[in-house]
């Protein structure tokens, strides 16, 4: 099937990290996994064999197309064709147990993404993602690092954070031109401190990070 740049995609299909990023999850009966982006499928079948059942968000209708049609969906596979920065992670999980979220996430929207994540963390339990490695670099940096910055103190106030390894472009089908890394993120149901109104905290800590580029 084409690849369609202008959904930033990669597919997945190094079968060593594939097994490395489910026993990670390590999902189990029971569990509400909800995969974003699952492409052609890479991560899907394997999740979905340990879960029984998975809910999957994927914004291409040809590839959504192709999953429900696949004899490995049987009645266990729940595809949804929306754009998941769009998505309402709230209803999806109604009243059931929080959502185990897993996604290859396409580098042109994985920040945005996050932050909506979070942004409906009560619906959440915990978010294992593939994404660019200097993204994960900054996500992940100590104080004082370079890399330490604004995205740096915004998920700390909201979540834990833990990269759990790295993966080279060989393992993408095309190959990108940068490394990913897999991330383990933990909502805090509250945040650490006070974020102000109507995004007080962004805008002092753009600010902030603003002016030490500037010296």
């Amino acid at each position: 099937m084409q690849v369609r740049k202008r959904f930033g995609q990669h597919f997945l299909h190094d079968r060593n990290v594939v097994r490395r990023i489910v026993d990670a999850v390590a999902p189990v009966p029971g569990e509400r996994i909800v995969e974003i982006g699952p492409g052609r499928g890479a991560l899907t079948w394997d999740l979905l064999a340990r879960a029984q059942v998975l809910d999957v968000v994927e914004i291409d209708r040809d590839l959504a197309q192709v999953l429900r049609a696949d004899p490995r969906a049987g009645n266990g596979l729940r595809v949804h064709v929306q754009d998941a920065l769009k998505m309402d992670f709230l209803d999806l999980r109604g009243g059931g147990v929080p959502l185990r979220i897993v996604g290859n996430l396409p580098y042109n929207i994985s920040t945005p993404l996050l932050f909506g994540l979070l942004e409906q963390r009560a619906a959440i339990g915990d978010m294992h993602f593939m994404l660019q490695k200097e993204v994960v670099d900054r996500m992940t940096a100590q104080p004082s690092s370079k890399e330490y910055g604004r995205l740096t103190v915004m998920l700390a106030a909201v979540a834990d954070i833990v990269r759990l390894f790295d993966v080279g472009p060989g393992a993408f089908q095309p190959k990108p031109k940068v490394w990913s890394a897999i991330v383990k993120v933990s909502p805090t149901q509250q945040p650490r401190f006070d974020m102000g109104h109507d995004g007080a905290l962004r805008q002092v800590v753009t600010a902030a990070f603003s002016a030490r580029r500037r010296r």
